[in-house]
């Protein structure tokens, strides 16, 4: 859980880890490729669509991030235009110098405050 953040960073429930996760898991495998990307938002309604309940953007992006770290889906990367899985190995690469970018960004902000 992250500090200032306990809502939508503690860890997920039974209801999203075993009912939304694999409902999400399996929508995101078809969305190879960037002309394929769905937004947060656009998965939220089209969940609720099929009768899914306790959607949150802030809780889908934590059930993304779990996907990624265990592994579930490769190559799942993320931009403005939504969530999709890329094929392209250059594309990955910038991807990764963004998320990069942004941590370090982080890590020096940190340090100007940091006590």
């Amino acid at each position: 859980m992250i500090y200032g953040f306990k809502v939508q960073t503690e860890p997920l429930t039974d209801y999203e880890k075993n009912i939304l996760l694999p409902a999400i898991v399996k929508g995101l495998q078809t969305k190879v490729g960037k002309e394929n990307a769905v937004t947060n938002s656009e998965m939220i309604k089209g969940l609720k669509k099929f009768g899914y309940e306790k959607l949150s953007e802030p809780r889908i992006r934590k059930i993304i991030n779990f996907i990624r770290i265990q592994g579930l889906i490769i190559n799942l990367i993320a931009s403005s235009k939504g969530y999709w899985i890329e094929q392209d190995i250059e594309e990955r690469r910038k991807y990764v110098q963004g998320v990069k970018q942004r941590a370090e960004s982080m890590l020096a902000s940190l340090q100007s405050i940091e006590i």
